[in-house]
This record gives C-alpha cells, sequence and structure tokens, in this order.
C-alpha cells in the first residue's frame, strides 16, 4: 500500500471527543487459581521454601546492583532535567535510549529526577529562554490578529513534510503549499484531509493531477485524521504555548526551527521509539555494560528555541 500524508490546520478548533472506557469482564473463578479450596493437598514440588525464597530474593538484589545506573548517567539525567524543564521522565528516557544508546527506564530516569526548586512549578520556561525566542521580534510594533498553520505529514515515518503560516488562507494559497509539500515526482498515493471550504474541488483536481488519491474524512470527526490532531497538540504544548508571535515571519521562523527538531531530533513513540530522519551512524554504549556512559565528557546538547528544548549527541573520541 502506497504512504499516505495527511494536511490539516491548526487555526481551527477540533470538536470535543469522548475518551472511551473499556471494562473487562470479572472472572469468577479467579478465586481457585489464587486461593485452592479446603481439603486439598499441594504437592511438595509446588511450594516454595522460605530459604528459596530468600535466596531467590537475594539473587534478584545482586542483579539489580549489577544493572544500577552509574554516577555519570545520573549526572546526564539531572543535566536534562534542568536544561529542558517541560521533559518529563518518559522523554528523557527516550533522549538516552535513541541518541546515546543508554537503557534507562522511565520509572529509574524518576528516580533521579532533581526536585524543582521553591515558588518554581516544574514545566516552566526560564525568562532567559523566552527573551532569546523573541529578540529578533522584539522591536517590531505589531497588532495582534489570527494566523493559520498549514500542517502536512507523513504517516508512516510520523515526519512533518510541510509547515508555512498565513493570515488569509485560500484554497490557491493552499494548492501551491501542496505542490511545494509534494512535488511532482511524489511517491505518496493518498491525501487525507478534512472538509473545510480551503480543500476546493479545483485543489482536490491539481492535487489528483500529482497522482494521489483524495480521501476526505467524515463531516465533524477530527479523529478520523487523528495523527494530524494529535501533531497539532504537540506543536502548541512544546512550541506556540511559549512563544508569543509578533509577526508572521516570526511565528513561520520558530515553525521552521521546531519541525527540524521534530523531524531529527525529537524520539517517537510509535517508531521505537525513534525520530524520523535518524542520523547515519546509531550511538552505541559501552559493551560491558548498556547503563553507562563511555565518556560522560563527550555528550555535547545543542539548544532548540532559544534553550526551550535541547538535542544530545556524542562527539567523536
Amino acid at each position: 500500500m502506497p504512504p499516505i500524508c495527511a494536511a490539516t490546520w491548526i487555526g481551527k478548533s477540533p470538536s470535543r471527543a469522548f475518551n472511551g472506557v473499556t471494562v473487562a469482564p470479572i472472572n469468577r473463578g479467579a478465586e481457585n487459581l489464587i486461593r485452592p479450596p479446603t481439603g486439598r493437598t499441594e504437592s511438595p514440588d509446588s511450594i516454595i521454601s522460605t530459604a528459596a525464597a530468600a535466596e531467590f530474593r537475594s539473587e534478584h538484589l545482586w542483579s539489580a546492583r549489577i544493572r544500577s545506573v552509574g554516577p555519570e548517567a545520573r549526572q546526564l539525567i539531572r543535566r536534562m532535567a534542568l536544561e529542558n524543564p517541560l521533559w518529563g521522565q518518559e522523554r528523557i528516557a527516550n533522549e538516552l535510549w535513541v541518541k546515546l544508546g543508554l537503557h534507562v527506564s522511565p520509572r529509574t530516569v524518576r528516580r533521579y529526577l532533581p526536585k524543582p526548586p521553591m515558588g518554581r512549578p516544574r514545566g516552566d520556561q526560564r525568562w532567559s529562554t523566552f527573551l532569546k525566542n523573541h529578540a529578533q521580534a522584539i522591536s517590531v510594533t505589531s497588532t495582534f490578529r489570527l494566523l493559520y498553520v498549514l500542517v502536512v505529514i507523513e504517516h508512516r515515518r510520523r515526519r512533518l513534510i510541510h509547515c508555512n503560516v498565513t493570515a488569509h488562507p485560500t484554497a490557491a494559497w493552499t494548492r501551491q503549499q501542496l505542490r511545494q509539500a509534494l512535488g511532482f515526482d511524489t511517491h505518496y498515493g493518498y491525501l487525507l484531509h478534512d472538509r473545510d471550504s480551503i480543500f476546493s474541488r479545483e485543489l482536490d483536481a491539481a492535487v489528483g493531477g500529482l497522482g494521489l488519491r483524495i480521501l476526505k474524512t467524515p463531516p465533524r470527526c477530527p479523529m478520523a485524521n487523528g495523527l494530524c490532531e494529535r501533531v497539532i497538540g504537540t506543536i502548541r504544548r512544546e512550541c506556540l504555548d511559549w512563544l508569543i508571535p509578533l509577526s508572521e515571519a516570526h511565528l513561520r521562523h520558530a515553525l521552521r526551527s521546531w519541525v527540524e527538531h521534530y523531524n531529527r531530533g525529537r524520539p517517537h513513540m510509535m517508531l521505537g521509539p525513534g525520530v524520523p530522519d535518524p542520523p547515519a551512524a546509531r550511538p552505541t554504549a559501552t559493551p560491558k555494560s548498556c547503563h553507562h556512559l563511555r565518556d560522560f565528557g563527550s555528550v555535547r546538547s545543542k539548544p532548540v528555541l532559544g534553550g526551550l528544548h535541547h538535542e544530545y549527541s556524542l562527539c567523536p573520541a
């Protein structure tokens, strides 16, 4: 089946969806598995003695001490938490595994996370980061207006193909953006979008001329294009909620920086975890253990969006 790409608008407010809850039936025979009936005689082989249980616990604790995280990795976990206040335990664990080759579970990361300082809740950006993100446009006098963002994403690799900003979205502008995103020698087979008036019949005909088949979502069903709806929420939580776009150019510059980080530096759980555009050489940890760094001093961090996020990599020795 050919790949699918989807397009949608961030400027719209999707309808509220209900969260389904699945209730599993109660197994009435579970008591017989946990508590045998009275009068039943258990064989000696099915009973674990106290000495055997104590030996098992000691071996388990010994193996846990061997797999403990080294001091270098603990320091790196604290460093990532301090440099990225928006990151949680799962994001840090994915960053360690995808970028540095360290196998550390999110629960272990939570154990070594530093406590937030008094009066500052976790997840708040620094004032210096805010100033860096607005330094280029802070001297511009602008009025507040509504801006629209067009997002085109690939379903298979979760890669953002195209992202652009406009104050006056039209069918002609959207058609031109799709031509730039998909190209004339595209290998995609389908284009999924909603029933907004921007996606006119002329636009669908032009996209069909590129060799793509148009798939429209049902009316008032944003979850039918759930991948785009999810990436819209990610853009808001990790980028737009921490910025005040002072102009169209300012918003476009911030989104392009974040899109590059999203495709090349942000781990995705649906990919293993992995990144949509992985590097040529994948980092590996020390052969003796996958919980210790080979050289802690070789870990390099690259700030994104003025330090709102960071990308970590191993420098060549």
